[in-house]
């Protein structure tokens, strides 16, 4: 854990439907580069990418995604769906007068971000996937393969219930400390359990042990999920849940969309990422006509908090090579 660089100040950018909390950084005149973050997560999440971006002279668009942290939270699930969160990226740009970004997401964000890429290619300069890779379109809705992967407590499919609104309300300080938890060692990877997806189980079991033992075993520090905590004690779950209320309706969207992309594109996998592991990023060559691929030792999930410097290495190289 290294410590975590002040945040610049957040502008509210009203984008008609919604508004969202911006964080901005660099000249202006610098190349924009578009941070989009994921769940359970903020634009807090880049905070050392912003610093790193924005001190290269390039433009850093930072939002809190719509239905997260200071930026609107619309209650209605459709809300939330494909063309929407592309709509934002798109008002975003709009709103801040640039015609194309260099586009990041990591998570959640890298969904859309490569959603993005296939239905708005043109305000594009380039992707850099975090974690997140670019997968063709599957032959069955996500919520079927997840449960088949993993049965009715896989957390996405216990997501789709509204319920789940609850789930970590009134506990958001142990919530942090257990979805920011250390990563399995790579060895274990391929030995884990189904269970290793029962998120809200396992936040019981980690309830009923007695929550984080020692800072050593989370990857986000006390201060940083501190921080977290308290933007979800105000916000709530359901915004960044209804994200996952829209899988199979996005899926069904992309039906028939080209998901082959022509743009150059950056891919950082992490070696321990149980959700997203590197082996995920195989389709990408097929679908990506200018790629390059990374991958980050013994780290998991959590790349911007894991290994911030390797990561604003690989993109500060990238980009100074690429635009």
């Amino acid at each position: 854990m290294t410590d975590h660089p002040s945040m610049p100040p957040a502008r509210r950018i009203d984008l008609g439907e919604v508004t969202l909390s911006v964080h901005l950084a660099g000249p202006e005149d610098g190349l924009p580069v578009l941070l989009l973050h994921g769940w359970p997560e903020l634009a807090l999440s880049w905070a050392s990418q912003i610093e790193a971006l924005a001190g290269a002279g390039y433009r850093v668009i930072a939002p809190d995604n719509r239905g997260f942290g200071a930026s609107d939270a619309p209650r209605d699930v459709a809300a939330y769906g494909i063309d929407r969160l592309v709509g934002d990226i798109s008002g975003l740009l709009d709103a801040l007068g640039h015609d194309r970004a260099v586009i990041a997401g990591h998570d959640w964000g890298g969904i859309v971000m490569w959603h993005a890429a296939c239905l708005i290619p043109e305000r594009f300069l380039g992707a850099i996937g975090v974690n997140t890779p670019h997968l063709p379109r599957g032959s069955k809705p996500p919520t079927e393969v997840f449960t088949e992967l993993a049965g009715p407590d896989h957390y996405i499919v216990r997501f789709q219930d509204e319920a789940a609104d609850d789930l970590f309300a009134g506990r958001e300080d142990e919530f942090f400390a257990f979805i920011f938890g250390a990563p399995p060692p790579t060895a274990d990877l391929s030995k884990l359990p189904p269970s290793i997806t029962h998120l809200p189980k396992r936040f019981e079991n980690f309830l009923a042990r007695g929550g984080l033992k020692s800072e050593d075993d989370a990857v986000v520090g006390p201060e940083l999920r501190a921080a977290y905590a308290e933007a979800y004690r105000r916000s709530g779950f359901r915004g960044g849940l209804n994200w996952y209320r829209n899988l199979d309706a996005n899926w069904a969207r992309m039906g028939g969309v080209d998901h082959r992309l022509s743009m150059p594109c950056l891919m950082i996998s992490a070696e321990c990422d149980v959700m997203l592991p590197p082996k995920m990023t195989a389709w990408m060559p097929a679908l990506c006509k200018d790629l390059e691929l990374e991958v980050i030792d013994g780290i998991g999930h959590w790349t911007q908090h894991e290994a911030p410097e390797q990561l604003n290495a690989l993109m500060l190289d990238w980009l100074k090579r690429r635009f």
